[in-house]
């Protein structure tokens, strides 16, 4: 069975409230692959995994403007780490 290229995608925090206890910032940029990054929350990268793995395979999302792009934000309704997901096209 022939093997499926994928594309990258970049994680960039694009808002951030309250306290961070990963100490995400607005400007971060951590590169999404098939392991959770030691740098990244992992409840982060639990709710962002299945968007980035929607990407990395080609596919969109009807709600956004940008193909290549969407914006998701981790579990913590206290303090919020908001990122956006982009595909980068090779």
């Amino acid at each position: 069975m022939a093997e499926m290229e994928t594309c990258e995608v970049i994680a960039r925090v694009i808002s951030q409230k309250g306290t961070c206890a990963a100490n995400h910032k607005v400007g971060d940029e951590i590169p999404i692959g098939d392991k959770a990054p030691c740098d990244m929350c992992s409840w982060a990268f639990y709710a962002l995994f299945p968007f980035a793995v929607v990407l990395q395979f080609g596919g969109s999302f009807p709600w956004e403007g940008d193909p290549d792009k969407t914006t998701v934000a981790c579990p913590d309704p206290t303090n919020p780490v908001v990122f956006e997901l982009r595909r980068l096209r090779k």
